[in-house]
């Protein structure tokens, strides 16, 4: 098998794991005909599984796990179980096994062991997570959405740098715009690490695709296609925008079930309605990734079902088959070479 197309799959994590996994993992596997899978977790579990499916049987190998990492465990547990099936997966990435990981289990626990196991990419201070919304233009691309909530003007930086380089190897736009999220939009607002992140940007080798500050109504109406900011703030505007995506759910059922007339709206609007609850489907934004590292990390929710998870793993492929990795270390040396010579014209890798 060759690593740059073999994905670690830990088999275990997920509210509806492992079925869930291996039902999520026959659909990317009829998507992807060329990819390999090593799947971790109890043999004697997704064995019969795996046996029974069409395609995936042809394009995996089982790894048995002993140990698995629950829901509710703490990340400094999870720590200490080297036969866990999401340890196991990690470690084949850092082994050169794999060039890629997946799982839906527990979000602390990945974190903690992909940032001690496979450390961060040279010149990389910080890793971030990044994930994809709706916005009234298409998708858009935020990061950092949890994992750093102490930062500094450069991670700020090489945040806009591996957003961008996201969006372009995910969402396929050969130049995408970014901005950085601040509560204004004129160049004397926020405080001085946020000012200083714009500055360097400006003088970077994506200048001309810096938009400059957003403020939080620019994330649904896709101002920009990559949004930049902290972890704390980035997580609170997800939690936010999710919750929002709800009401606007909940409320549409009152207003279609409030009555004959209503109920007579609603067959009226169907078309466009499911037109709408396909635009939406929090099934097409599965898959959050911690960019930064030496290897693809994919975090799946873990609520998702199988359809949310192929969705996760096409992301993961997209990132491995692309080399995202190697698109850092090009993009974060020619800033580098940029700002140490700035009459130096730099490439856009």
């Amino acid at each position: 098998m060759s690593r740059s197309n073999l994905l670690a799959v830990d088999a275990m994590g997920g509210d509806d794991a492992p079925a869930m996994v291996m039902a999520g993992l026959e659909l990317a596997a009829a998507r992807h005909p060329q990819a390999k899978f090593l799947i971790y977790g109890d043999e004697a579990v997704i064995g019969p599984m795996l046996a029974k499916t069409k395609r995936l049987k042809t394009q995996a190998v089982i790894h048995h796990s002993a140990e698995t990492v629950t829901g509710d465990m703490k990340p400094t547990v999870a720590l200490r179980l080297r036969d866990s099936s999401m340890r196991r997966a990690i470690d084949a990435v850092h082994g050169g096994e794999a060039a890629g990981v997946i799982s839906a289990g527990n979000t602390g626990a990945l974190l903690a062991l992909s940032k001690i196991v496979l450390k961060t990419l040279p010149g990389i201070d910080r890793p971030a997570m990044a994930a994809i919304g709706p916005s009234a233009k298409g998708d858009v691309v935020m990061l950092d959405l949890g994992l750093n909530v102490v930062y500094d003007a450069r991670n700020l930086v090489e945040f806009a740098l591996m957003g961008e380089i996201f969006a372009r190897v995910v969402l396929g736009l050969p130049a995408p715009s970014f901005g950085l999220l601040n509560i204004g939009s004129e160049e004397g607002k926020g405080d001085e690490t946020l000012r200083s992140a714009a500055a360097t940007l400006r003088d970077s080798p994506i200048s001309g695709q810096f938009y400059g500050f957003v403020e939080g109504h620019d994330i649904a109406a896709g101002t920009v296609d990559v949004v930049v900011t902290d972890g704390f703030t980035g997580n609170v505007a997800l939690k936010t925008g999710e919750g929002a995506l709800k009401l606007v759910g909940e409320l549409l059922k009152r207003v279609f079930s409030s009555g004959p007339l209503a109920k007579a709206g609603y067959l009226l609007a169907r078309g466009g309605l499911q037109r709408l609850r396909e635009w939406l489907d929090p099934r097409r934004y599965n898959g959050a990734v911690l960019l930064g590292l030496n290897g693809v990390v994919v975090k799946s929710h873990g609520g998702a079902d199988a359809e949310g998870f192929a969705h996760a793993v096409d992301v993961a492929l997209d990132m491995i088959t692309h080399d995202f990795n190697q698109k850092i270390g090009d993009s974060l040396a020619a800033l580098d070479k940029a700002l140490l010579d700035p009459a130096t014209v730099v490439p856009h890798v």
